[in-house]
């Protein structure tokens, strides 16, 4: 697929690694990219502003302007199909990372309406400290995809990981973007995820550590492939990248869990049950806070909505349910359980007690168990791209 007619934004920062951008825009503008170029003022020590206009044949763009064009970041922001910053040095991903808009490149980037791309390129002491990766996370937990850095000789004249990715590398990445598959294009996709709150009373609960990223990459993952999705989501604090395509109906119990699922259940075409679900309730929730007393406090538990076995029973021929287990010993056999039990197409199957995997992490370890037989096991890494390994399998029932 060519990138003609596609919209990009090329925003470059003050690095010495500015001059590749050059190289990238001239294989952008040959497949028939349409590119306005951002240069940083740091930038601007590096390369020059007649280099990009000549390639491009427009502006390039500077300042936030205080004149009549005042609205540019605004403009460009609702322009734009996609935004790369390339090279993006670690002061821009941290000014992207906390909000601070003082520059044009910045007040587009609070403007998008597209999805923004980043190729770092700084030293490699700068790109393994701790701030930069957690502005690193903090970014891809709102959907900002990175380009990997490169290894090698730096600007320092240290050897290590830091450097801009190669010009063809960003490339490839940017056509992989307009690429993506739309496999998904006309299915419905029901998805759980986060934990479930059982109240004791109206200041404590019962829940787990559950964060929900695994469901809501799995969310943005099937959005981007053309679904129309109900993400069911429980109490967590991490954001879901807008899309037109993706209804989030919020919920605390299992209960209310159980019947925002009942309620889409008949036009869905796959349910993902992702959702941590509290197994136990109080039998009685306080209307008032318990008082500490000498006295132990015995709360009797009663067992939730089984949302799994509910699916599991209901679903029609053409419907597939794709399950979780989070388990800690005899994973394998619990899982294989747990799918035949639950009528289950496919099972994810992963453990917390595995380093970098379970709840709270951006990674993950997973296997997958089919109906069929079939068993898959996947090496550790994000879960926004093991997302996209468990939609394929899904695809493949």
């Amino acid at each position: 697929m060519s990138l003609q007619g596609k919209k990009i934004i090329l925003a470059v920062c003050g690095s010495i690694a500015a001059y590749k951008s050059l190289i990238l825009l001239r294989l952008l503008s040959k497949e028939g990219a349409d590119v306005r170029v951002i240069l940083t003022g740091e930038a601007q020590k590096f390369v020059g502003k007649l280099s990009f206009s000549s390639l491009t044949q427009h502006e390039v763009l500077t300042d936030l302007s205080p004149d009549s064009d005042w609205k540019n970041h605004i403009e460009l922001g609702l322009w734009a199909d996609l935004m790369i910053i390339a090279p993006a040095t670690a002061n821009t991903i941290a000014k992207c990372a906390t909000g601070v808009t003082d520059n044009l490149l910045q007040a587009v980037f609070l403007s998008l309406r597209c999805p923004l791309m980043i190729a770092p390129a700084m030293d490699l002491d700068m790109w393994a400290h701790p701030i930069t990766q957690q502005n690193i996370s903090r970014l891809n937990s709102i959907g900002v995809e990175f380009v990997p850095v490169g290894y090698g000789l730096l600007a320092s004249g240290l050897s290590g990981e830091g450097r801009l990715a190669e010009p063809e590398i960003v490339f490839n990445k940017i056509k992989n973007f307009f690429d993506c598959k739309k496999d998904l294009k006309g299915k419905k996709v029901l998805i759980t995820a986060g934990p479930t709150y059982e109240s004791i009373d109206p200041v404590r609960f019962i829940g787990n550590h559950s964060s929900g990223k695994m469901g809501i990459r799995l969310a943005e993952a099937a959005g981007k492939r053309g679904a129309e999705i109900v993400l069911v989501l429980g109490p967590v604090h991490e954001q879901v990248q807008v899309s037109d395509n993706i209804t989030v109906c919020s919920v605390t119990t299992a209960d209310e869990m159980l019947e925002q699922v009942k309620n889409y259940s008949d036009s869905m075409d796959y349910f993902i049950l992702a959702a941590a679900v509290a197994d136990y309730k109080p039998e009685f929730s306080s209307q008032e806070k318990i008082k500490k007393s000498e006295e132990n406090l015995i709360i009797n538990l009663i067992k939730t909505a089984d949302i799994a076995s509910w699916v599991g029973l209901s679903k029609k021929e053409r419907q597939k349910l794709i399950g979780f287990a989070l388990e800690t010993n005899n994973i394998l056999q619990n899982a294989k359980d747990k799918l035949y039990k639950k009528n289950m197409d496919m099972i994810v199957i992963n453990s917390p007690v595995e380093a970098g995997a379970g709840f709270g992490y951006d990674t993950n370890r997973i296997d997958i168990l089919k109906k069929n037989g079939e068993y898959l096991s996947f090496d550790l890494k994000s879960k926004r791209e093991l997302a996209n390994d468990i939609i394929n399998e899904m695809l493949k029932l």
